[in-house]
């Protein structure tokens, strides 16, 4: 009794200790990789979460798409990405001011409460201590997701609250004694999965099923079943009520629904098509052979997601092994459900969103359990082996392996990470000049990225549409907009104009309707015209 009351005491302490370490680890990766944003979706919610601070509300003062397209600007924000990532940024600006680090806060909360779900998961599977270290570890600080972590995206945020809402589910079907606790925090947990990402809406599906699920002397009654479910749904409700009573009131429904548009993609950039005309025809009548193609792009970026992201590479083996012995644990069947229904949907139903990152975002909330997965399987490899290999020492190869590959993904991570890392004290492009002085208060302009135009300069409008030039007359009309302005790639591996292939036109003989600025800068890089309304 006393050795089993010591074991506790030690957990304990190990539990406290990685808590105080990890909170220092996780601020150090937020902060020294992204010191300001850097693609659009982290300039929207970095806007946004900086409008919100300032008093101003969810409101975007510019569109970087067209789906579920307002009448006019401003406009309701979050329409298409939810916003649980810019009000958690607004609320750690609301402590250090209106700034970037501020932002970060409760990211790094967030990328610190998945370590210790890491930690958790990795002491449940392995029973060892040392393993449960490394597993969390291992998630803050190795592979891809290592220099994603401090981004104003749903990255860190999701990894916590979806991770969360997978384990409350997994003991709410586990654990004898108060379940209708775990229920009602996986349903808290599932909303705010859903404000954080439109795929989180899967967690409630998961939670049915798993619920329902037929087999297994765990699941109880069918009343007792459909109790749990309630409380569930009722939490749900609850926490995601003031974001629908807010829906209603300014587009009037409780969701957006611009975005289920994505399952008739043809192609990503009928993003932003202009009016949006994604739909089962256009689909279809793209012909079954490049339905088929996407599809199986589709399915083979799954794939190497969850090769390189979720199992870095060389874990992936021990992972999946691991969670095959353990197929039958009632515990990990909301987890299974959703891999299986995660991977799915971004593969072949939600197809081009998914091969342009939208799988990357999502498959964060099974990191902590993949992480301690992956020790659990590799602690079982060197088991098998060591009945075969006499002179080993089991406890310490498992903790010798355990380490190296640790250090491997570690080192994997900084070498993926270090050479795009964003620094904080990063000048404001020259085109941003030009456009803050050119551009007078009120005046809006039609740009590759309105995101990030807003970010440096405040100035609102909208993008480029995936349509003929002569298209933007009538966004110009609707939006109030005043300039365009045509960017060259910058990215090394294109070569070209960073717009849609319809939009293109004769840079030099630009149509009737569009004037030509002359700025000095190199036109090479950029051109600005005044649009003749």
């Amino acid at each position: 009794m006393k050795a089993v009351q010591n074991q506790h005491a030690m957990i304990r302490r190990h539990q406290v200790v990685n808590a105080l370490v990890m909170l220092l680890v996780a601020f150090v990766v937020v902060r020294f990789f992204n010191g300001r944003p850097a693609y659009t979706d982290a300039f929207y919610h970095y806007n946004a979460a900086v409008r919100l601070a300032s008093g101003d509300g969810l409101v975007d003062d510019y569109l970087w798409m067209f789906i579920a397209a307002p009448d006019s600007l401003p406009a309701p924000s979050h329409l298409y990405w939810m916003p649980l990532t810019s009000i958690v940024s607004a609320m750690g600006m609301s402590i250090t001011g209106v700034d970037y680090f501020g932002a970060q806060i409760g990211l790094t909360l967030a990328l610190w409460g998945a370590s210790m779900l890491a930690f958790w998961l990795g002491l449940r599977f392995t029973g060892r201590i040392v393993l449960a270290w490394f597993a969390s570890i291992l998630l803050v600080c190795g592979g891809f997701l290592l220099r994603m972590w401090g981004i104003t995206d749903t990255f860190a945020l999701y990894a916590f609250v979806g991770s969360a809402s997978l384990v409350s589910m997994g003991l709410g079907l586990t654990v004898a004694r108060r379940r209708w606790l775990w229920w009602l925090l996986a349903g808290m947990f599932a909303a705010l999965g859903h404000l954080t990402r439109s795929d989180g809406l899967l967690l409630i599906v998961v939670a049915m099923i798993s619920v329902l699920w037929p087999f297994g002397r765990t699941n109880g009654t069918w009343r007792r079943r459909l109790q749990w479910l309630a409380i569930f749904l009722v939490a749900y409700v609850l926490v995601m009520m003031p974001w629908f009573v807010r829906n209603l009131a300014t587009i009037g429904t409780i969701l957006p629904v611009g975005g289920a548009q994505a399952i008739w993609y043809t192609e990503y950039n009928d993003l932003f098509n202009y009016p949006p005309d994604a739909n089962p025809q256009t689909f279809f009548a793209s012909g079954l052979g490049d339905i088929l193609s996407s599809r199986l792009e589709g399915l083979s970026a799954a794939l190497q997601n969850l090769l390189a992201i979720e199992g870095y590479i060389f874990m992936t083996p021990f992972m999946l092994y691991a969670l095959w012995v353990r197929r039958r644990d009632p515990f990990l069947r909301p987890m299974i459900w959703f891999v299986l229904g995660l991977h799915a949907a971004f593969a072949l139903v939600f197809t081009y969103p998914g091969i342009r990152g939208g799988l990357l975002h999502g498959l964060t909330a099974l990191m902590p359990f993949w992480v301690a997965l992956s020790f659990d399987g590799l602690q079982r490899a060197i088991a098998w082996a060591a009945q075969r290999l006499p002179h080993w020492n089991q406890k310490k190869a498992t903790v010798m392996f355990s380490l190296m590959l640790t250090l491997v993904a570690v080192v994997f991570g900084l070498a993926l990470g270090l050479p795009r890392r964003v620094s904080a004290t990063g000048n404001r492009p020259l085109l941003y000049d030009v456009m803050a002085e050119l551009v007078a208060p009120g005046q809006r302009v039609m740009i590759n990225d309105p995101s990030q135009l807003y970010y440096y300069t405040g100035i609102g409008g909208v993008t480029l549409p995936n349509e003929p030039p002569e298209t933007l007359l009538s966004i110009a009309g609707t939006y109030d907009i005043d300039y365009l302005v045509v960017e060259y790639s910058e990215r090394e591996d294109e070569i070209g104009l960073s717009v849609p292939v319809p939009f293109i036109f004769d840079l030099d003989n630009p149509p009737g309707y569009l004037t030509p600025i002359n700025i000095d800068i190199d036109l090479e890089r950029a051109r600005i015209y005044a649009i003749n309304r």
